[in-house]
């Protein structure tokens, strides 16, 4: 690559930051004004409003070796939702889904970990692969919708979340792998269980399996030929097929891809930190909180590493912020001012490129 060329990927890499910086900054700024009210300070004390949130924020995530370990904890599950959002994101498809693959795969992982008698080198991967193939159909089944039929993945993808959850808890409440007395799947066997960091928190090896996705997907998306279909779909997907790109193929393999890492983050997340499923109520969001990791890393999976460190660390000091008078709300609030700036950059790049063609049409 001559010197030209790196000095023009240099930038545009420096330039695709600014947004995803400047949204952290102002989604901080405002935030400040709610821990001033929550506080009580004046308007003349911004600062001391300002360093107190950074004080409780590293306090809570980072200043101990339980805290760091406990958004650790967090940031895993993250990472995982946060590359499967951004491998569909990437192919132009919106996996709303991806909470559903998540939960499919702790479903799946729940089971395969009860089969007793196998080694730990055998038993540990075969959860992992169990996480695969549920988050892969799960992901898949709209996938094909899509490209076979036309048919919007959002709508599909949400009902797919919660038919996964539905089922899981039909595991749980009405078959032989629940534990009816306590609403659970019962705990994995030994030989199941991912290794951990420490004894006083759930981190675990599955932190390292999440860094390697990302790299692995970050490589398929830009150094091989089926990373760039991918992503030749994701940005003109006639322009791709009249160059001889198969829009479908490349729709549902988007969509595989996806729910099959979501179904890894669940599978382990199982292994790793919860031993078991318990029947559930709500949506866990890991995989609604992947949108705006996925969102704020622009997509890159590499980026999905820091996002997600930044979002594990809000909700692990959440609880902090509510023992020192603050609402725990206040870390929803600096996530959703985080998207809605990052998405501005989609708005301002959609009325360029309007512009652009506008421009070419005159011509």
């Amino acid at each position: 690559m001559s010197n030209k060329s790196t000095s023009i990927a240099i930038k545009k890499s420096l330039k695709s930051l600014i947004f995803p910086l400047v949204a952290i900054i102002l989604s901080i700024f405002v935030a400040v004004f709610f821990v001033m009210w929550a506080k009580g300070y004046s308007i003349l004390q911004y600062f001391s409003a300002l360093a107190k949130l950074f004080e409780l924020i590293w306090k809570g995530s980072f200043a101990t070796k339980r805290n760091a370990l406990n958004t650790l904890v967090y940031v895993t599950p993250l990472i995982f939702t946060g590359v499967a959002n951004a491998i569909a994101f990437r192919c132009g498809l919106f996996n709303i889904g991806v909470e559903g693959q998540f939960i499919v795969g702790m479903g799946a992982a729940a089971v395969v970990g009860l089969i007793p008698g196998l080694s730990p080198a055998l038993h540990i991967p075969l959860v992992i692969i169990s996480g695969i193939i549920a988050g892969g159909i799960w992901g898949g089944i709209p996938g094909y919708l899509k490209a076979k039929f036309g048919t919007n993945e959002v709508i599909n993808t949400i009902m797919m979340n919660f038919i996964g959850m539905y089922l899981v808890n039909f595991i749980i409440l009405r078959t032989k792998f629940g534990v009816k007395a306590s609403a659970s799947t019962p705990i994995i066997q030994k030989s199941a269980k991912i290794f951990r960091f420490s004894n006083i928190s759930n981190a675990n090896l599955s932190l390292i399996i999440a860094i390697v996705v990302a790299i692995f997907i970050y490589w398929l998306l830009w150094k091989t030929t089926v990373g760039y279909e991918i992503r030749a779909v994701g940005i003109n997907p006639y322009g791709s097929e009249y160059g001889g790109i198969n829009i479908s193929k490349n729709i549902i393999l988007a969509m595989l891809l996806s729910g099959a890492i979501a179904g890894i983050g669940g599978a382990t997340h199982v292994a790793g930190v919860l031993y078991q499923v318990q029947d559930m109520m709500v949506f866990p969001n890991f995989g609604f909180d992947g949108i705006a990791v996925a969102l704020l890393a622009k997509s890159n999976p590499i980026g999905c590493i820091p996002a997600a460190i930044l979002f594990g660390a809000l909700n692990s000091s959440s609880r902090v912020l509510q023992l020192n008078g603050i609402p725990k709300e206040i870390v929803a609030l600096i996530q959703s001012v985080i998207i809605i700036f990052v998405a501005t950059d989609y708005i301002v790049k959609y009325f360029e490129d309007r512009k652009k063609k506008g421009a070419m049409i005159n011509e």
